[in-house]
């Protein structure tokens, strides 16, 4: 068997010392009385693979599996190149076949031979493992699902063309590591530089859940499907009133164009100044990016705006083609201002200037998309729809009356207290 370590491309994995305890037991299989000294070690192994299936909720041929999870999370010159464009030319391929001939080795071999020389552990359990918890702490069950159904493939494939081939297909369709499994993310600011990390458990959000605001939605259609299809698109600003889906539609948005290579970074005010560390790390990679900031809006003590003005179209160096800023706020103008501030005007020679800076934050958000409040009308046949698609039997004159009842004591005419009413409905019939 060829070692692991003469891996070119794939090696030096952020989870491999399993990797490496591993391949020299199969090494090893030729010299039992060397085996025998290495009990421990199997034993040690065996311990770290059902660990990984409960951290990550694998079953099935677990040593399968934990090769496929380092296959499709080491980001290389071969992997990045394949995400979402699929094959590629040159002598990038001769190297990938390289490495995979060796992962082939290690998908075919038979660890019955382990089970020769440390018979008290029996092999199936581990090549049949059954998960007693499909949860995961860190994946969730679509993860899961690809990553073991591709395990699963490339133990199938008979040769090592076939292998190269399953896994180019996957790093077109998924993309590669964190990026490609994962939907949305976070920025982690503690750590220099900055860097982002999944978010593991978002909600399935879609923008037919919306009901109504279909002129907004069409405008946030537009400007994303030109994103993702590399045309020129513009940063949006969602404004208006609090409940009226403006974070849902992004949330929708990214539901549906994920498999299109749409990507989500949150960005909350305080983190601004790290957004130049996370540009860089993703400026080159083959997805869209989103960096979505919600509920935005500065005090008038707060100058955090200029960071965001900088990143948005500041400085010498432009910003990425695949980069776009997604902003909701519940104000048109970002940053606040007070009566009181026209009197401070007074004595500013340049008070136009103070206001034209303030002002000019709204004016780098090239598609502004408006939000407004339902009318009793349209309230009502919000509540109407959702409703008739969470299956709550109510005559409908019951229905609406009940619902104005709840929206003059739960914040008013809005999409989410139309959700929250329904929700409500449904709670208590469970209950019933």
């Amino acid at each position: 068997m060829t070692g692991i370590r003469e891996c070119i491309l794939y090696r030096d994995f952020e989870q491999g010392e399993l990797l490496e305890k591993m391949t020299m037991l199969m090494e090893d299989i030729s010299h039992p009385k060397v085996l025998y000294g290495k009990g421990g070690e199997y034993f040690a192994c065996i311990h770290q693979l059902v660990e990984m299936a409960g951290t990550y909720g694998f079953a099935g041929n677990l040593w399968h599996d934990y090769l496929t999870y380092l296959l499709v999370n080491h980001e290389n010159a071969f992997s990045t190149a394949c995400e979402i464009v699929g094959p590629v030319e040159g002598t990038i391929n001769a190297f990938a076949m390289h490495d995979f001939e060796i992962f082939k080795q290690l998908y075919d071999f038979d660890l019955k031979e382990l089970e020769k020389i440390y018979p008290s552990v029996d092999s199936s359990l581990i090549t049949n493992y059954q998960n007693i918890n499909e949860g995961s702490k860190f994946f969730n069950k679509r993860i899961r699902d690809r990553i073991c159904t591709l395990a699963e493939k490339l133990a199938k494939a008979e040769s090592t063309k076939e292998f190269m081939d399953d896994m180019v297909q996957f790093y077109k369709e998924f993309g590669v590591g964190k990026l490609g499994l994962h939907k949305a993310f976070r920025i982690d600011g503690t750590v220099t530089p900055a860097r982002i990390v999944p978010i593991t458990n978002i909600a399935h959000v879609h923008l037919d859940d919306l009901v109504g605001y279909e002129i907004a939605k069409k405008k946030l259609i537009d400007n994303t499907e030109a994103f993702v299809q590399g045309r020129p698109a513009n940063n949006c600003l969602l404004f208006g009133d609090a409940g009226t889906g403006k974070s849902s539609s992004i949330k929708g948005i990214l539901n549906q164009y994920y498999d299109q290579g749409l990507r989500i970074i949150e960005a909350y005010k305080h983190q601004f100044k790290d957004l130049n560390d996370i540009i860089a790390q993703v400026k080159n990679r083959n997805y869209k990016f989103i960096i979505y900031m919600d509920d935005l809006s500065f005090e008038e003590f707060e100058i955090e705006y200029k960071y965001l003005k900088a990143v948005i179209e500041g400085g010498l160096e432009k910003k990425p083609d695949n980069i776009l800023i997604y902003a909701t706020s519940n104000r048109r103008h970002l940053v606040r201002e007070k009566f009181s501030d026209k009197e401070e005007r007074r004595d500013d020679l340049h008070s136009s200037d103070t206001v034209q800076e303030k002002l000019s934050l709204v004016a780098r958000f090239g598609v502004s998309i408006f939000f407004c409040a339902p009318d009793k009308k349209q309230f009502q046949n919000i509540v109407k729809t959702l409703a008739e698609r969470h299956h709550v039997e109510m005559p409908e004159e019951e229905l609406l009356l009940e619902a104005n009842k709840w929206e003059l004591q739960h914040g008013g005419l809005s999409g989410r207290t139309a959700q929250q009413f329904i929700d409500y409905l449904c709670g208590k019939t469970e209950n019933e």
